[in-house]
C-alpha cells in the first residue's frame, strides 16, 4: 500500500507541476492535497491501531479492542472517501 499512495501523489505532484498553466490544475493539486491527508491519517490513525493489534491475543486484549476496531474501520471508510474525493478531482481535471 505506501508503494501506491506514495506512487500516486508523486505522479499527481508531476501532473500538477507538468500542467502548472493549464486547466483544470487547481483540481490537480487539490488532489494532491487530498491524497496527503489520506497518507497523513494512515501514518497518524490506522498505523498506530495496526500496531496494537497485531500483538493482541484472546488472553491479552484490551478491553476497548471492539472500540478500538470500531474506530480504526471508521477512519479507514473516511481515508477511502478521501481517496476516492482525490481520484474523481483527478479525472474532472481530465475533462
Amino acid at each position: 500500500m505506501p508503494v501506491w499512495y506514495i506512487g500516486s501523489l508523486v505522479l499527481t505532484a508531476v501532473w500538477a507541476i507538468g500542467g502548472w498553466h493549464h486547466h483544470g490544475t487547481g483540481l490537480v493539486v487539490t488532489a494532491g492535497a487530498l491524497l496527503l491527508l489520506s497518507v497523513v491519517m494512515s501514518l497518524l490513525l490506522l498505523v498506530p491501531i495496526n500496531n496494537r493489534n497485531k500483538t493482541w491475543t484472546p488472553e491479552n486484549r484490551p478491553e476497548d479492542w471492539k472500540e478500538q476496531i470500531r474506530r480504526w474501520e471508521q477512519f479507514h471508510y473516511v481515508r477511502v472517501a478521501v481517496i476516492i474525493g482525490a481520484f474523481a478531482l483527478l479525472v474532472a481535471a481530465l475533462i
